[in-house]
């Protein structure tokens, strides 16, 4: 069975690319191979900076001969009185066939005309060129580019092309600009190794050539390689190298032929914020740091993709440039450092938050402010408050630094270096660093309580002033990161077990902003919403809660679970994962038919949800059967076990009063001594609808059951 190897030759592509069009085309090319009828023994996806390839083993030279059912219109549109209509004829010559070969056919839709086609296999060769055209066409990814008049977009130029079926070359065309490139079989070695063109003679020599040339077209063998030389490297400076996952994926797909290579820096500059030297390193020189013992050494390792025999001269070529941004670095440092941090604040008034709200300085007026409330709500002390104002007040200033303005992603991080420079506490350098964290979605949270607290006010005031000028995320649209925005806050919450009022917090900040924004409309009910949907997704997807049991506690259409819910953060996660423990168990098994009957019921009655006591409500003097005397004793006993619930958030107390009171409802309903409920005396009727609200309003200290799914 023949190979097939496609490969797209380019400039050097963007790395960030390479891994997205390997994962593309693992996820397209052998499914639609498969839609053809063609699945091959072996596939393998290959890329390098300047090449893209696929490598199919084992196809078959023909797809099979088929047969299929093709569905028509109804049998009612294609036959009037046993008579062909003009439907049924235009099917037939659609598809080619006589009319008389079309049949009648039931299906669960009803009645529809068929008929059996039988189409015969193609030539395997004569639908590659096809689907290699569209494998190449299809790819998607950023800042993608045409060149001259074409219509081919891709991120680079492309420069040659191969289409062998083993050993024969089949006819392959782009239009590259004004330039036509055609398949054949000559490819390219290293750029600096072998710069001669190669001869590719067929599909299987495709690896062992390539490597001949010193291009290993294999990702996962680079990665390998890398690590291994990276690994030998860090071991002869007797230390071990700082692997970063991002910048390893990255020089995977910088080089194609990897070799290690140590340099080293001045150890002057083993002085400046281990953040700093790390920063410069990684983002800015994509190399790797080593350490010994904890501490960082003033050497690097970086991989080449030159000629490993003047390692040297490539060594010093990079201390040079690395040597300049250290000194650079140095120098932002020493002059950020001759003022205290809070002398950068009027400079905040500079910087443009967002062209509608207004400075930075602003927002961080705003952040102090919305700080506060939430240290009233956490009833925290005078220090822990000061540590906060502080906080709130200096998490921004780090912004208009020297060091900051030139390495961007260092926001925070230098904001906790010259707060301690500037003689702050730890607490608050700690938490001008940890009110940006999480900053991605694998980051840690933050862990004190000056960085959760000023964290959460910087995105809740973020969320309140965007939806407030209404730039409202759509679909995927969401350019100022909202969702992530909100996430963060639910998580920091959780992670911290920090009893908030979001829903009192979100009213606040909402009369906050419209009061310096009148003539816009309150962006309230959006922002409740939006917060809600990100709790729902987040008990979903993260803390893995069934879908109806998250209903249950957010309630599908009551209000007050959506309120309660923002109220308290920490008492809706706990509730929605006791729920699922309380199903995996078989708990909410016993309690689930009981409760659902009563609630049913007492909708036929008006018994407000926040009613508990039987005593506030019941009549005894209406009771006419024992079990109506035992239900309303059964709720008496119930009722502390249930406040006690709500008090100290133990709702397995609950549960077990539920399962206790079960048996006595079931012998309610249908028992010997059982009652009508609808009785047609309208007293005895809402008397015992009553007995049902009440029950259902303990179960609904816990959830709403209705939303739950019995399974």
């Amino acid at each position: 069975m023949p190979d097939y190897l496609l490969e797209v030759g380019t400039e050097e592509l963007p790395a960030e690319f390479i891994s997205s069009a390997i994962k593309q085309w693992e996820s397209r090319i052998l499914k639609q191979l498969q839609e053809e009828f063609l699945t091959p023994k072996n596939l393998k996806i290959y890329g390098t900076p300047r090449r893209l390839a696929v490598l199919i083993e084992g196809l078959p030279l023909e797809q099979p001969n088929r047969e299929e059912e093709i569905k028509g219109p109804s049998a009612t549109a294609a036959f009037v009185e046993g008579k062909a209509t003009p439907a049924a004829v235009g099917f037939a010559r659609k598809q080619g066939v006589d009319l008389d070969e079309i049949f009648v056919k039931d299906t669960d839709k009803g009645a529809f005309v068929f008929l059996k086609k039988k189409t015969a296999g193609r030539i395997t060769k004569e639908i590659l060129p096809e689907l290699s055209k569209r494998w190449i066409t299809e790819l998607e990814g950023k800042r993608f580019m045409r060149w001259g008049d074409g219509d081919l977009r891709f991120p680079r130029p492309i420069r040659w092309l191969l289409s062998l079926w083993d050993k024969e070359i089949l006819p392959l065309e782009l239009i590259n600009g004004s330039t036509l490139i055609t398949s054949g079989r000559i490819s390219l070695g290293h750029r600096i190794l072998h710069p001669e063109p190669i001869t590719i003679n067929s599909a299987n020599q495709y690896l062992s050539t390539l490597r001949s040339v010193f291009v290993e077209p294999d990702p996962l063998i680079r990665r390998q390689t890398i690590l291994e030389q990276i690994e030998t490297a860090a071991q002869s400076l007797g230390g071990v190298a700082d692997i970063s996952t991002d910048l390893l994926e990255e020089v995977i797909n910088l080089v194609e032929y990897p070799t290690a290579i140590i340099g080293e820096f001045a150890t002057e500059f083993l002085h400046l914020p281990l953040e700093v030297i790390t920063t410069v390193m990684v983002t800015h020189q994509r190399y790797f740091p080593v350490k010994k013992d904890g501490q960082l050494l003033a050497n690097f390792i970086t991989i080449s993709n030159g000629d490993a025999a003047k390692a040297k001269i490539i060594s010093q070529g990079n201390a040079r440039v690395i040597r300049a941004r250290l000194a650079d670095a140095q120098f932002f440092y020493q002059a950020d450092c001759d003022d205290p941090l809070d002398s950068y604040l009027p400079q905040l008034e500079t910087v443009t938050f967002q062209e509608e709200l207004g400075t930075m300085r602003g927002k961080v007026d705003r952040i102090m402010e919305i700080s506060q409330l939430i240290c009233e709500q956490l009833e925290l002390i005078s220090e822990q408050r000061n540590q906060i104002e502080s906080t709130a007040l200096l998490c921004k200033a780090d912004l208009v630094t020297q060091m900051v303005y030139e390495f961007p992603e260092l926001q925070g991080i230098m904001g906790q270096n010259y707060a301690l420079v500037s003689g702050e506490s730890a607490n608050v350098a700690r938490g001008i660093f940890e009110h940006y964290l999480p900053r991605t979605a694998e980051d840690q949270l933050p862990q004190s309580l000056t960085g959760q607290v000023v964290g959460i006010a910087d995105r809740l005031d973020t969320l309140v002033s965007i939806f407030g000028i209404g730039l409202v995320p759509t679909g995927s649209s969401d350019p100022f990161a909202l969702r992530r925005l909100a996430n963060a806050i639910i998580n920091i919450t959780w992670s911290g077990q920090l009893s908030i009022n979001l829903w009192q917090l979100l009213n606040q900040s909402v009369t906050d902003f419209l009061s310096g924004h009148p003539d816009r409309e309150s962006p309230l009910e959006n922002l409740q919403s939006f917060l809600l949907q990100r709790l729902e997704t987040l008990l979903q997807d993260e803390l893995k809660i069934d879908y109806d049991l998250v209903n249950a506690v957010l309630g599908e259409n009551a209000v007050d679970y959506k309120i309660r819910a923002l109220e308290d953060l920490l008492d809706v996660r706990d509730r929605a994962q006791f729920l699922q423990t309380i199903r995996n168990n078989g708990q909410l098994q016993q309690i689930y038919e009981t409760i659902n009957r009563s609630a049913r019921l007492a909708t036929k009655g008006s018994l407000d949800y926040q009613i508990l006591d039987p005593r506030e409500i019941l009549q005894p003097n209406l009771f006419e059967k024992s079990s109506e005397i035992t239900f309303n004793a059964a709720l008496i006993r119930l009722l502390p076990k249930t406040q006690t619930a709500q008090l100290r958030r133990d709702y397995q107390l609950l549960v077990d009063g539920l399962i206790q009171i079960s048996p006595t409802v079931s012998a309610f309903f249908d028992g010997d001594d059982s009652v009508l409920v609808l009785s047609e005396d309208l007293a005895i009727r809402n008397n015992r609808l009553n007995l049902l609200g009440l029950l259902r309003n303990h179960s609904r200290v816990l959830a709403d059951f209705g939303a739950i799914v019995k399974g």
